[in-house]
């Protein structure tokens, strides 16, 4: 596909995402921004939600790993449903009673002001690396499609990338993305589905011939039981229990699109909805995966070393199902990578302004001048971890960063559980200590693992561990 084709593609794409700021920005407050006036349509909502959850990481990744996992990522699916019936039915009527803005202000109701900000802390900490790191990936297909072959440098594309990101974001927020989500959703399920179809009928494979095909292959199966295989099912499902519950629940970026509905039935109508379609549309990008393997070895593709390079090799590089193919893949890449990061920005800029700013005690006027130095001021941090994925050039390093943020949702976990399931208060002060200690002690028990617990190795169940770790040190610190 021509470096014309793709810019043309990406321009016509952001300027639909801009007209659409520009209708639902209009007459804009900071109400506006953070929870869309609590009036939006859980419909929409829920659909975009989609987009939002599933990253441009995930995009390549889920049908990627297929090959050497085979279906086991359905199981941490499966345990997606009872996390989110435990948001839906615990946390959200919660947070609705609350009238909350910022999910962390709880924390400060429950225990005081010190661990307040320390979870506050440590989701901006973990959603700024993480959003930074899947925009990173986004610039780099850009820079390598579009502006390496102009001459372009690989920093101002970055800052095309975040510019169009803040363009259509910096005055109608949260209102704003929640439509662009749901479009940007429609594309990225839209591009599951053309390459499923695509692939298959490359492959010769009617409906009832692909189910069957993919049943019988051998990247089907999904329930693994070897307990110190990472694939076990319980690992899997606990995991992806507290994984939906602390990544969603407990998760700023994606609350904020829930606290938006009018009340808290849309809202428990939105989560509901919402999980049953991701399962679907995860149990696609696996199928998907298969297919891609099954193509790759009828035509004697040799397989990339890296599993994510696949599905980008066989629809770009090769354009080996066609250019609509490409051209959607395109857009899938795109509408999920920007949906996860246009509602990142947002939810910063939320945080920070309510958990860090004081918010609720300054006039209109002056909210508005802050939330915009705020939202152009977390542009310019994404813009400056970007830059230093770059120059680290070494994704094990890279990798390992990203990993490494994913442990701070265990205090977050944690903290919420102590305070949920107990009565007993805490000595605040000491709070960030525990906090700071429990993913660190992980990170080390991740790394001698095999050596501690006679070759057992920790996968996903380590947020678990996490928030334990947490859990008991706050009770030492009950008063």
């Amino acid at each position: 596909m021509s470096p014309e084709l793709i810019v043309s593609i990406i321009a016509v794409y952001f300027l639909v995402l801009i007209i659409i700021a520009y209708y639902t920005s209009k007459g804009a407050d900071t109400e506006t921004f953070f929870i869309a006036n609590r009036n939006a349509p859980w419909y929409l909502v829920a659909f975009g939600m989609i987009g939002a959850s599933i990253s441009g990481v995930t995009f390549i990744s889920v049908p990627g790993a297929v090959g050497a996992d085979k279906f086991s990522y359905f199981q941490m699916v499966l345990g997606y449903l009872p996390g989110y019936a435990f948001i839906a039915l615990v946390l959200m009527p919660l947070y609705y009673r609350l009238n909350l803005i910022s999910i962390y202000t709880y924390l400060d109701e429950r225990f005081g002001l010190n661990a307040y900000r320390t979870g506050a802390f440590f989701f901006l900490l973990s959603r700024t690396v993480g959003a930074a790191f899947r925009l990173f990936l986004a610039a780099l297909v850009l820079h390598l499609g579009i502006f390496a072959p102009l001459g372009i440098p690989f920093w101002l594309n970055v800052i095309i990338t975040i510019g169009l990101i803040w363009v259509y974001t910096f005055k109608g927020g949260i209102k704003t993305i929640i439509w662009t989500d749901t479009l940007q959703t429609f594309f990225l399920v839209s591009a599951l589905i053309i390459s499923v179809v695509l692939i298959a009928s490359q492959l010769n494979l009617g409906v009832s011939e692909l189910i069957t095909t993919v049943q019988n292959s051998d990247y089907s199966q999904i329930f693994f039981w070897e307990l110190n295989d990472k694939k076990n099912f319980f690992k899997q499902f606990f995991a992806g229990m507290f994984i939906a519950i602390t990544m969603t629940g407990l998760d700023q970026d994606l609350m904020q699109k829930n606290l938006s509905c009018k009340n808290l039935k849309e809202a428990q109508k939105n989560m509901f909805s919402f999980c049953v379609v991701l399962v679907f549309v995860n149990l696609l990008f696996l199928t998907l995966g298969a297919l891609l393997y099954m193509y790759a070895q009828e035509k004697g593709i040799a397989v990339p070393e890296r599993s994510d390079e696949l599905y980008p090799l066989l629809a770009l590089k090769l354009s080996s199902f066609g250019t609509l193919a490409a051209v959607f893949f395109l857009l899938g890449i795109t509408a999920s990578t920007y949906a996860s990061a246009d509602s990142a920005l947002a939810s910063l800029t939320t945080s920070f302004c309510i958990d860090f700013l004081d918010f609720k005690n300054r006039k209109e006027e002056q909210r508005q001048k802050i939330k915009f130095w705020v939202h152009l001021g977390f542009s310019f941090l994404l813009f400056l971890v970007i830059l230093v994925f770059k120059a680290l050039n070494d994704e094990s390093v890279i990798n390992a960063v990203f990993k490494a943020a994913g442990y701070t949702y265990g205090p977050l976990l944690g903290l919420f559980a102590f305070g949920l399931f107990t009565r007993w208060r805490v000595k605040d002060k000491f709070v960030p200590y525990v906090c700071v200690a429990s993913p660190i002690i992980c990170y080390i028990l991740s790394l001698y693992s095999d050596v501690l617990f006679g070759g057992y190795k920790f996968g996903n169940e380590m947020l678990l561990i996490n928030g334990a770790l947490t859990f008991v040190g706050l009770l030492a610190l009950k008063k």
